[in-house]
């Protein structure tokens, strides 16, 4: 029980952060502003997602936006109104044209469909380990991609999908982002978090101490992929119009930049590498464009952005792979400098009196 509530405790502080964020951004913000926090908070929900997953496992996982955009077309196709179905994708099977559901419904099904999706791939992807894991899942994410592109009577493909209701705002944002903050935490902390992550830094010697390695996996596997789809329904809601492109390597590698720069085995370090991620993007994307700063007119710098996330991915893989904060929550971090602070006053109190 004092471990449930440290953990309880642990991902609330991290949640207010993530209050306090989205509380700054309706007081002073913009309009532009509150836009790069929206995504924000997707963007954290899906690292957040896929630290259930790879950080507690250790096994890289690459296809994790598949499950967003699994989610994020289902909740689409079913919640826009018939009438403009019958403009859009008229020729739409099973009579998805005929009818629409509730965004509520429809989210509730499209995060059960991509769960469902989740758990038949996570069957056989956790049967493996190592870079087989990871090419799997790979694989997994061009294989759906393929889906959204070519299945045209559905999605569209290329085009754009418009009419999906816009539900979602920044305060349903920032309080669902902060629920999925403790969720994370909470399973992080758990009997099987706690066995999932020895097994991913020593599979053979938590299999011989009886940690059915593989149900862990499907589990961590199931439940990140779900909070992913999460975010995929709340995308959907939040923009109005969607295209393939939007799940697929562009936000693999930006999610991905985000969870190994702050740190992959912590919920904390999720928040802070999104965080850290997200200024450094929208500044490089600023400076892409050729801004004019102190009277300098720099130049057109194109695939600014995309070289910044892939330069944080190999730096931090190579020269910090446990990310700005390793494996260490912010709760556990404040309490280790409040022992060490009193450490250091009782060392000069006694050398004081001696």
């Amino acid at each position: 029980m004092s471990r449930l509530l440290g953990s309880l405790k642990g991902g609330a502080l991290v949640a207010l952060l993530v209050l306090a964020i989205g509380g700054l951004a309706m007081a002073v913000g913009e309009s532009a502003q509150i836009r790069v926090v929206n995504f924000f908070f997707i963007n954290m929900i899906v690292v957040l997602g896929l630290q259930v997953t790879m950080g507690n496992s250790g096994v890289v996982n690459l296809g994790h936006i598949t499950f967003m955009g699994i989610a994020a077309y289902v909740a689409a196709v079913l919640a826009i109104p018939v009438a403009i179905k019958a403009t859009i994708i008229p020729n739409a099977p099973f009579g998805l044209a005929t009818f629409a559901l509730s965004p509520f419904l429809a989210a509730l099904i499209a995060i059960a469909f991509s769960t469902a999706i989740a758990w038949l791939s996570g069957l056989l992807l956790t049967r493996q380990s190592g870079i087989a894991a990871s090419i799997a899942t790979l694989a997994l994410l061009v294989i759906v991609h393929t889906v959204l592109v070519n299945w045209t009577s559905v999605t569209r493909g290329l085009v754009a999908l418009y009419g999906i209701p816009m539900e979602t705002n920044i305060v349903m944002l920032m309080f669902i982002t902060a629920g999925v903050v403790i969720l994370a935490r909470l399973f992080r902390d758990s009997k099987m978090g706690v066995q999932l992550r020895a097994s991913g830094e020593d599979v053979l010697a938590a299999s011989s101490m009886g940690v059915n390695v593989r149900r862990l996996r499907l589990v961590a596997w199931v439940s990140g992929s779900a909070i992913i789809a999460l975010a995929g329904v709340l995308y959907a809601y939040l923009i109005g119009t969607m295209s393939p492109k939007s799940f697929y390597f562009e936000a693999v590698f930006l999610t991905l930049a985000m969870l190994i720069l702050g740190g992959m085995r912590s919920v904390s370090g999720a928040v802070i590498g999104s965080i850290v991620v997200t200024i450094g993007f929208e500044l490089m994307r600023y400076l892409e464009n050729g801004p004019e700063i102190f009277g300098l007119d720099l130049p057109d710098m194109l695939g600014l952005t995309g070289f910044f996330l892939g330069g944080i991915i190999v730096l931090f893989m190579a020269l910090r792979p446990s990310g700005l904060v390793g494996d260490e929550e912010l709760d556990e971090f404040i309490a280790r400098r409040r022992r060490e602070r009193k450490e250091r006053a009782a060392g000069s109190g006694a050398a004081a009196s001696n």
